[in-house]
């Protein structure tokens, strides 16, 4: 462990976020780095808590080895750091910037203090060892005779991709778009994640040995037959693209988008791959259905596209601003969450469920109406009596969560479904058809990344294991 005293000695310090005047004039990211120094004492914050609940399944489906890399940063052995952060995570830039951290939510100081800034550590550790020439392809020693062929790469095919060549095996990683990272790639802005930092894992992969194929829809350009044919394996990592909808009147309107449909088009006008985006949000009166992580991505780029107003509803009642008796630690717990974006203007509106969308008569929607709801039970919510209320409108985004997988290329492999509109699999990654194999969002539903990652890693030991009978692939689930 670092300082014994660490805990005691020094409050946790969050980096500075760069001001919000200037950051919603760009899409840069939003933290500001934080300084050796700080980092040694907010690192030394680890404290010996005899079983730590940071690297548990609950804390963290990785297994990260917090209080190893916490130690290590605190004793200013950054290149060892790393190496014990990449032992169970491929891509911690990735989960450093976009995962939730439930790793500190499980924080033993978190059952009566703040956390360790665990999220931030991690990101500096990788940023540094970047910065520093430390982050090297790792080829593999020994081939094999077999090939794999990774169907979706986003965080959990490249997990799988790049665990399945340092195995030895002959890995083409397929992508239906133009570019590799899934949905880190075009569904997630640049202001949460700068896609210099996918580019750069992208590369070190493909010096690996790891090919990428974009441009190629599994299933229409490439058949189900051909695949299973030329591949010894295969991983389903095809996430859940599949949007849930709104089936009110107003729908069809001009004017309502499902939020992918408005946030795709803006990530490739910063990727330089579109000249303008088809749904702009400036000078706009801009509503949001949804209040999650989805939603905030929307409400953070209609700022930086200079929207008049911005209003995000969500169906559930506002959560407490400290845990909740109902998730006690080290659970998950209820607590009211902001985005970034949310300190940058707008109305979160909680506790209302949309009754429908109006039109200004020329086929343009207008606004909407809503009623107040009291939530009962989970997903059970009861109507407050004469609490009905409209909102001026001009772009309505519909960000209400993900269905599952794409259904058409499941479907022709003949890979079974689950209840839930998930791909079913024996619980060790293996679909009922030999040799293939689906982890991620795909498996189990929209997710945090910090699953997919694991899941992906998972999968790959699964596959190495049925490819050459036994692996030496870790795999933390």
């Amino acid at each position: 462990m670092a300082d014994p005293d660490g805990f005691l000695k020094f409050k946790r310090q969050d980096p500075e976020h760069r001001p919000v005047h200037l950051r919603v004039r760009d899409w840069g990211e939003m933290y500001e780095p934080m300084g050796p120094e700080h980092l040694a004492a907010q690192a030394s914050r680890c404290m010996d808590c005899a079983i730590p609940f940071c690297n548990s399944l609950s804390g963290c489906p990785l297994g990260n080895l917090v209080p190893d890399w916490n130690d290590l940063v605190y004793r200013d052995r950054w290149r060892d750091a790393i190496e014990r952060l990449h032992a169970t995570n491929n891509f911690p830039e990735f989960t450093g910037r976009m995962c939730p951290a439930p790793c500190e939510s499980a924080c033993v100081l978190s059952i009566n203090d703040q956390p360790v800034t665990i999220k931030q550590i991690e990101k500096e550790i990788v940023d540094h060892a970047w910065a520093h020439g430390w982050v090297t392809p790792l080829r593999p020693s020994v081939h094999t005779a077999k090939n794999v062929a990774v169907v979706g790469s986003g965080p959990a095919g490249m997990a799988a991709a790049q665990q399945l060549t340092r195995a030895g095996h002959q890995v083409v990683v397929y992508e239906r778009d133009d570019r590799p990272g899934g949905l880190i790639r075009f569904g997630i802005p640049d202001f949460k994640m700068d896609k210099a930092l996918l580019d750069r894992r992208v590369e070190q992969m493909q010096a690996e040995g790891t090919v990428f194929e974009c441009g190629v829809d599994v299933g229409v350009d490439l058949s189900v037959e051909d695949l299973r044919a030329g591949y010894h394996a295969v991983v389903l990592a095809i996430g859940a693209p599949w949007q849930r909808d709104l089936e009110i009147a107003g729908r069809h309107l001009d004017g309502v988008h499902l939020a992918m449909d408005y946030l795709v088009p803006s990530n490739r006008v910063q990727a330089g791959l579109l000249a303008r985006t088809p749904i702009d949000a400036a000078g706009k009166k801009v509503i949001i259905i949804g209040g999650g992580d989805t939603g905030a991505d929307c409400l953070g780029t209609a700022h930086r596209q200079g929207a008049a107003s911005v209003h995000q509803f969500d169906i559930h009642e506002q959560p407490p601003q400290e845990r909740h008796d109902s998730t006690p630690w080290p659970l998950w717990p209820l607590v009211l969450r902001g985005s970034l974006a949310h300190e940058e203007g707008g109305h979160r509106v909680f506790a209302v469920q949309t009754d429908s969308l109006l039109s200004d008569g020329n086929g343009r929607v207008k606004g909407l109406q809503a009623h107040r709801v009291q939530e009962v039970a989970r997903r059970l919510y009861r109507d407050v009596p004469d609490s009905e209320l409209e909102l001026e409108g001009d772009l309505v985004l519909l960000a209400i969560g993900f269905r599952g997988p794409d259904r058409q290329l499941v479907d022709k492999l003949g890979v079974e479904m689950a209840e839930g509109g998930t791909i079913a699999h024996d619980g060790g990654w293996a679909t009922n058809i030999p040799g293939v194999f689906a982890c991620g969002d795909a498996a189990r539903g929209a997710s945090l990344i910090v699953w997919a990652i694991a899941e992906g890693r998972a999968a790959a030991a699964a596959a190495d294991r049925y490819l050459v009978g036994e692996t030496l692939l870790p795999a933390a689930l």
